[in-house]
């Protein structure tokens, strides 16, 4: 893509200034807090004001700049409900922000992609188009429109020079990861950054997103629950769908309904584990910009750049190890985290300590109802994060292969949109009927 025009904000030397300001803010911030220490502020008072400090101009950042700095900072919104409360409040709108806006791009750049990628009598495919974005996203801006045959469409169209303005922030984000740990604690975001690098071909790549739509629109084909719109046209850098109606999930975490919260939360759930067993992919980007609870009630779902391919569904360990578990069987847990590659070969590990790591997290599963709230995920986090603790001293001996670590940011990820949705529902049920292995 290095031959395209770009138009990220700003372009790539002061995305790079902007960026590099992140770690400088930092020290600066860290020298006054020295200051106000000297002139007898309390620790906490003033740890309390530098986090607060950095996390307003972190998410500024990330929020301005879209490419990797956009990406990153969407897929670490999904974990704000772990922040301590005195520390969320002040960023949470901008986290909101993050989910769904974005600056535009010039209409004349959006023309000149529909023309590239659609052909130059691209208008006759449209009876009507609208040059105001609905929506705007990390590589890519919605425009609503008319399709030929009188049909709603959603047409996403790719910034130009996306690909190198998503890699150069990702490397530049890497080099100061460390940032993120004193407002996500016990989240390694240099794997994160990592799994991003990785499949940013993927993301790019238009075609295999509408191929995924598709795979997820004929599998839920008129399902009660879940709503996928269905790929009108695609191309490399845009694809077309059928408009989708619903209130987004990040308006429904900040007013939504008890009722809305629930029924949000278990449909997500029920997405997330039905997916590969219905489709053969995983829903691998669980912010809530990519989701709409429709006015029939089920949960619409109009972003697939980012899945995971399981054609054999969810792996079965998962499931079993779950079930053994919950039952107390700890040589079972041990030898199955063994085999499937979690404790490394010549580690030694407790069974009943690994038991007692686990219960906490079992918990949503462990009896037919549960309310996930952000107090719950910031427990577990501060459990798991704190050196003090015996969680944190097994947690550091567990491995989590490969095969596994999509898998698991995801179900982060998704736990994370559940406590902020405040949402209580029948998690084990959903277990039951999709996950492979949980249930006798």
């Amino acid at each position: 893509m290095s031959d395209e025009r770009p138009v990220m904000p700003g372009g790539q030397v002061a995305r790079t200034a902007r960026l590099a300001s992140l770690p400088l803010g930092a020290a600066g911030r860290a020298t006054l807090g020295l200051g106000k220490r000297l002139s007898g502020q309390s620790a906490e008072a003033v740890s309390a004001e530098l986090q607060q400090r950095t996390a307003e101009q972190l998410f500024a950042v990330l929020g301005q700049l879209k490419g990797g700095a956009m990406k990153l900072g969407q897929t670490l919104s999904v974990f704000e409900a772990a922040v301590p409360e005195e520390m969320a409040a002040p960023y949470r709108e901008a986290l909101v922000k993050l989910q769904e806006e974005a600056p535009p791009m010039p209409v004349r750049t959006v023309h000149a992609v529909l023309a590239q990628q659609l052909g130059g009598t691209w208008r006759q495919r449209f009876k009507d188009f609208d040059d105001t974005p609905a929506a705007a996203a990390s590589i890519g801006q919605v425009h609503r429109a008319t399709w030929r045959d009188g049909r709603d469409v959603a047409v996403k169209i790719q910034y130009p020079g996306a690909g190198t303005a998503l890699m150069a922030d990702l490397n530049q984000l890497a080099r100061f990861a460390r940032l993120f740990s004193s407002l996500f604690p016990g989240l390694d975001v240099k794997p994160l950054i990592a799994e991003l690098k990785a499949r940013v071909a993927e993301e790019l790549d238009y075609g295999l997103e509408a191929d995924a739509q598709r795979a997820f629109a004929a599998a839920y084909a008129g399902d009660p629950q879940i709503a996928v719109p269905r790929v009108v046209a695609s191309a490399p850098k845009v694809v077309v769908s059928e408009w989708m109606e619903g209130t987004p999930l990040s308006r429904i975490i900040a007013t939504g309904t008890r009722e809305q919260r629930d029924r949000a939360g278990r449909l997500l759930a029920v997405l997330h584990f039905s997916g590969p067993q219905r489709a053969g992919l995983l829903h691998a980007d669980p912010h809530p910009g990519n989701f709409r609870l429709m006015p029939d009630g089920r949960l619409g779902v109009i972003d697939f750049g980012a899945t995971a391919r399981l054609p054999d569904g969810h792996p079965e360990p998962i499931g079993r190890l779950l079930r053994w578990a919950l039952a107390g069987r700890a040589s079972e847990v041990l030898a199955d985290l063994r085999t499937e590659g979690f404790v490394r070969p010549g580690v030694e590990i407790d069974p009943e300590g690994v038991l007692d790591y686990l219960r906490p997290l079992l918990e949503p599963v462990a009896e037919p109802q549960f309310h996930f709230t952000r107090a719950w995920m910031q427990e577990q986090a501060a459990r798991i994060a704190d050196p003090r603790t015996e969680a944190n001293r097994l947690g550091r001996q567990l491995n989590l292969p490969p095969a596994y670590l999509l898998i698991h940011r995801v179900t982060v990820g998704s736990i994370g949109v559940l406590c902020q949705l405040d949402a209580e529902a029948d998690w084990r049920g959903v277990l039951e009927e999709w996950l492979p292995g949980f249930a006798d």
